[in-house]
């Protein structure tokens, strides 16, 4: 019997497409966190309830040192955010509303956005605190 004559095999060494996959896992693991939410913020500590179900819309305002308010990530002022919360509830009416106000910022400007809401009929409003 003739041996088999085998051709030339093809390899590729997976060994640093592994590493690259892991490097870019952790890059998107530590990098995640920051993306969600830019606007720097230092939260209260606070004890917090159970976290909110994850199919619910919401809309997230947010109340830096200087007083200065967000929707998402976009500087608005307190008549542009009325205006955007009221269409934001008509549209869904069992909207959830999450405000982030630094530990820094008086209680008046944290105020004046929860009020804000309240005028703008929503149902469900949280405040956004740090646990221990």
């Amino acid at each position: 019997m003739r041996a088999r004559r085998e051709g030339a095999k093809a390899s590729i060494d997976m060994n640093s497409l592994i590493d690259l996959t892991f490097l870019l896992l952790v890059v998107f693991i530590v990098t995640l966190p920051t993306l969600e939410q830019s606007i720097h913020v230092m939260l209260p500590v606070g004890k917090t309830s159970k976290a909110q179900d994850d199919k619910k819309k919401t809309f997230s305002i947010t109340v830096n040192s200087t007083g200065q308010i967000y929707v998402g990530e976009v500087p608005t002022t307190r008549d542009d955010l009325k205006a955007s919360l009221t269409k934001a509830v008509a549209d869904d009416p069992e909207l959830s509303v999450l405000v982030r106000g630094d530990v820094r910022v008086g209680y008046g400007d944290v105020y004046e956005v929860v009020k804000i809401a309240k005028d703008c009929n929503v149902k469900h409003l949280g405040l956004v605190s740090k646990e221990k």
